[in-house]
């Protein structure tokens, strides 16, 4: 019998993404069964609605949110922005349907110009993201505490059907959310700057040696998530009706971080993708369902949303110290020979007697 038959077969590991998905499935099966339990029934048309009814908001912030986390940054203005895009779009529409496109380009345009300065502040100035996104945060909130009181100009009918319009039970902006997802994925997949990004997220020394210059790959990545908080805030002023400019207070921004690490991405960046953060999203979107079927109280509502996003990580962290410690180090297949001579016998040299007694070397002198 060869070496080779006496090896155990490896089982193949799920990759992160894969077992999002199987814990979404899982998710959505309990939470079934147990609502059943209590007499109600998860899957009714309302309730499949309001599922993808809150994945939509929720996953724009977390696409752009996954860009920036890949390339080991952070933003927690996106909240912010996404408040300050409803009160722009509202105002520049002003209700007349032909300054739909002038709206949506000028809400679009301000977050894109928000994430140009977080991310030239984080490269340029060096200043952490977390100081940088939060600082700027709060600049937009002091802005819109003081120019706005409450609602503030007025959305046309043509663009409110983003916002409830849905084909059977998907809503348009589900649609929307998921043909952005798919894009954002083949972006990170199939282009270069998507190579870059998980390259500077990875190492950004390494990545600067392989002649990637880090700032582009961290401003493109900030540029990109302010523009899906912009997205965001379109959606919200589509439900509206009108801009709110406190929205902000509604926690977006620490919502789409956990939808994100629920996806498998790491927080240091490099690893993870988008495919795995929609699958986050529609976890955190299918708690938030179950808990107002079942009518639970706010507070214990965010306790176990907290302490399902904890245990997700501990699982993910396991996972892969366990895959780090059975990595195979002998590729091919067997350990290696014995060696029948680990430890060389010295032997003299010639000129040199082989008696004991020490060395010209160890005497100072010369050979």
């Amino acid at each position: 019998m060869t070496r080779t038959a006496l090896l155990p077969t490896r089982v193949p590991r799920l990759g992160t993404t894969a077992m999002v998905y199987l814990a979404l499935v899982l998710l959505l099966a309990l939470s079934a069964a147990f609502v059943a339990t209590r007499g109600g029934e998860l899957f009714t048309t309302a309730n499949t609605v309001d599922l993808f009814t809150r994945s939509s908001l929720l996953g724009f912030l977390a696409i752009g949110q996954t860009l920036v986390i890949l390339c080991r940054s952070l933003d927690l203005s996106v909240g912010y922005v996404a408040a300050l895009s409803t009160v722009v779009a509202a105002t520049t529409m002003a209700g007349d349907p032909s300054r739909v496109l002038l709206g949506v380009g000028a809400a679009l345009g301000l977050a894109g110009l928000i994430g140009l300065v977080n991310g030239l502040v984080v490269t340029r100035l060096g200043v952490n993201p977390f100081i940088a996104t939060l600082g700027a945060g709060l600049i937009i909130k002091g802005y819109l505490d003081t120019e706005f009181q409450g609602p503030a100009g007025e959305i046309p009918a043509a663009f409110q059907v983003f916002g409830y319009t849905r084909i059977g039970v998907l809503p348009v902006s589900t649609l929307v959310m998921l043909a952005v997802a798919v894009a954002a994925v083949l972006f990170l997949r199939r282009s270069r700057m998507g190579y870059h990004i998980y390259a500077v997220g990875g190492d950004a020394e390494v990545a600067r040696l392989s002649g990637i210059r880090p700032e582009v790959p961290t401003v493109t990545a900030h540029v990109l998530c302010s523009v899906m908080a912009g997205t965001a805030g379109l959606l919200l002023a589509a439900r509206f009706g009108t801009g709110s400019a406190t929205v902000y207070g509604n926690g977006y921004e620490l919502e789409a971080i956990a939808a994100v690490v629920l996806g498998g991405t790491y927080l240091l960046g490099g690893r993870g993708g988008v495919a795995g953060t929609i699958a986050g999203v529609f976890i955190l979107a299918t708690l938030d369902t179950v808990f107002n079927v079942l009518a639970v109280d706010p507070f214990v509502k965010d306790v176990l949303r907290g302490v399902i996003v904890i245990a997700a990580v501990a699982v993910y962290a396991r996972g892969r110290h366990s895959r780090a410690a059975t990595r195979v180090r002998f590729p091919s297949g067997g350990a290696p020979s014995p060696d029948p001579d680990p430890v060389p016998e010295a032997r003299p040299s010639p000129g040199e007697a082989a008696g004991p007694g020490p060395s010209p070397q160890a005497l100072g002198g010369r050979r």
